[in-house]
């Protein structure tokens, strides 16, 4: 999940056009300097002059049709992305696992702020999982969870979704709530929750399938980065691996009340690689040529929109040659 900020060679260009007063366009409609992912796109008109001065020009499909929703038999609910508007390549410090338009918003980047948060409340309690210096209780990351992995995550998703992620929003939303909804679970006395089950052994059964139902939805969050940057990938890949591991070591938890130690280690080990790669794309999100002294390393998929770009302009420089 990261990747360096988007440069000019990461979007489509767009010729320069005149605009009057309050960004009102005067001129020529823009159009597509050229093709994207191989497709000629020829010439298609952008939309919305800026507000205030503030140009955002929003690249739309050539055709519509008769009520104006535009392609796909006029079918207002379908999901299609066209790739005529989405003019950056997958980022994970923004939290963008596919083509994105750029927004036009007075709101900082929240995800390095809610990636923060997750990484250092899941490094705190993936430590204990791994039993780090013989400490298995995991009371003090209640704190944390509560105050930094809940409040601050879940407010960065809030804020996510003021400038139109929706998969940062669910992301870091969901997250938050799954560390406030963590940190009541072990809250002594709290909502009573541990004392309304009379055997030890049906507790960890009810841990395991709160656990495993994080699994899946991390599941579902990590098909949706196939197509974007290896790390961005992998950082959900490590969670729902970490989850699963977790959910099974409390379901199957013998009679004696413990969960199975070696799969409890397992999920520690794959949540401090979780923690690690959501600091690396936090870092990935907020360093940029006026803060830092070198760029952070981006792997796009051979199969990504970035990775076929790439792999067409290294066939025809060969075909030139």
């Amino acid at each position: 999940m990261a990747g360096e900020r988007p440069s000019t060679s990461d979007t489509l260009p767009i010729h320069e056009e005149k605009y009057g007063t309050n960004g009102i366009m005067s001129g020529n409609q823009s159009h597509l300097e050229n093709n994207v992912n191989g497709v000629d796109y020829g010439h298609h008109p952008s939309v919305q002059n800026g507000v205030n001065g503030n140009l955002n020009p929003v690249l739309t499909q050539q055709t519509t049709g008769p009520h104006g929703y535009g392609g796909y038999n006029d079918n207002p609910l379908a999901h299609v992305n066209t790739n005529m508007s989405a003019r950056n390549a997958a980022f994970a410090g923004f939290l963008e696992p596919g083509l994105y338009k750029p927004k036009k918003t007075n709101i900082a980047n929240p995800a390095p702020l809610g990636l923060s948060a997750f990484a250092l409340t899941t490094f705190v309690l993936s430590l204990i999982n791994f039993q780090t210096r013989g400490v298995s209780e995991p009371n003090v990351v209640v704190a944390l969870a509560f105050g930094y992995g809940g409040l601050v995550q879940l407010l960065a998703g809030m804020w996510e979704m003021a400038i139109g992620n929706t998969f940062g929003a669910t992301a870091l939303s969901s997250y938050g709530g799954f560390w406030l909804s963590y940190a009541i679970l072990l809250t002594p006395g709290g909502f009573n929750i541990a004392s309304a089950y009379a055997e030890e052994q049906h507790l960890q059964f009810a841990i395991g399938f709160y656990l495993m139902g994080w699994f899946i939805f991390t599941f579902l969050l990590w098909l949706l980065t196939l197509r974007s940057t290896v790390v961005f990938s992998l950082l959900f890949f490590w969670l729902w691996l970490a989850f699963l591991m977790l959910g099974i070591g409390h379901i199957i938890t013998p009679a004696s009340g413990s969960p199975n130690s070696a799969l409890i280690k397992a999920g520690g080990m794959f949540g401090l690689l979780a923690a690690f790669f959501a600091w690396y794309v936090a870092f990935a999100g907020i360093a940029d040529s006026s803060n830092s002294f070198f760029t952070i390393p981006v792997w796009h998929f051979p199969w990504s929109d970035k990775g076929r770009e790439r792999r067409q302009k290294v066939s025809g420089e060969g075909k030139g040659v």
